[in-house]
């Protein structure tokens, strides 16, 4: 009820002013970083008003803060379906995993590549137990391998990404966290070709709520957005 009203009182405000207002994200460090900061970007050059609260954390940290309407939707990837019937789901795009290097790498330089071969390399990944690294332990499983031995474990893209532009190690990304905000001529993707399915993004939000304009204005553009990714099968 609180909730609604509050929203009410927004709705009211964009009407005075269209161009100003807050919108809460919720979204995984990685999408964060990328896909919805090209979203915040557009967005903001032409609203310079708007107010943007970015929340992020493990997908299922996130359903509850959205559960419990601290966050007006959710910009995450689907590993299977929605338990909640509460949340509905709406797709964006497909993601895809790549193998990446910095590019002073001298695997840069091969035409081709074998996963088996990058085995023994430095590798730098989330940890194994965590949503994605259970995404990167399958890969190797479906290889015949184990999963590598691994020089740093973390969950930070932006710790991973400064590796690698060191030359050094080497990872596995969802492919649009290279192409938002924009390309990263520091940052190659290998051709290993890895035998992963490709991952529904898209956004989440709560059956039955009333979204602030503002926060329908983020969806009509994370839309836009990802409309190009969305024709790439």
């Amino acid at each position: 009820m609180f909730d609604d009203l509050r929203q009410a009182v927004k709705n009211i405000e964009f009407l005075a002013d269209p161009t100003a207002g807050e919108v809460r994200i919720g979204s995984t460090a990685f999408l964060a970083a990328s896909f919805v900061s090209a979203v915040v970007d557009r967005l903001s050059r032409r609203y310079p008003r708007i107010v943007f609260h970015l929340v992020t954390g493990y997908v299922e940290t996130l359903h509850r803060e959205l559960s419990e309407r601290n966050v007006d939707l959710l910009i995450v990837r689907r590993f299977g379906p929605i338990a909640d019937e509460r949340l509905d789901f709406e797709f964006l795009f497909d993601d895809s995993y790549v193998v990446a290097a910095g590019a002073q790498n001298p695997w840069v330089r091969r035409r081709r590549i074998e996963l088996a071969e990058l085995v023994n390399e430095s590798w730098v990944l989330p940890p194994p137990e965590s949503v994605i690294g259970s995404v990167v332990m399958e890969a190797f499983r479906a290889s015949g391998l184990d999963y590598p031995r691994t020089t740093v474990v973390t969950d930070s893209s932006e710790v991973r990404i400064s590796l690698l532009a060191t030359g050094r190690f080497v990872t596995i990304f969802p492919a649009s966290a290279l192409r938002f905000p924009a390309k990263r001529p520091e940052i190659k993707v290998l051709p290993v070709e890895l035998p992963m399915a490709r991952v529904p993004n898209g956004i989440v939000t709560l059956k039955n709520r009333t979204l602030s304009p503002v926060a329908q204005l983020f969806i009509d553009c994370a839309r836009e957005v990802a409309k190009p990714l969305a024709k790439r099968k």
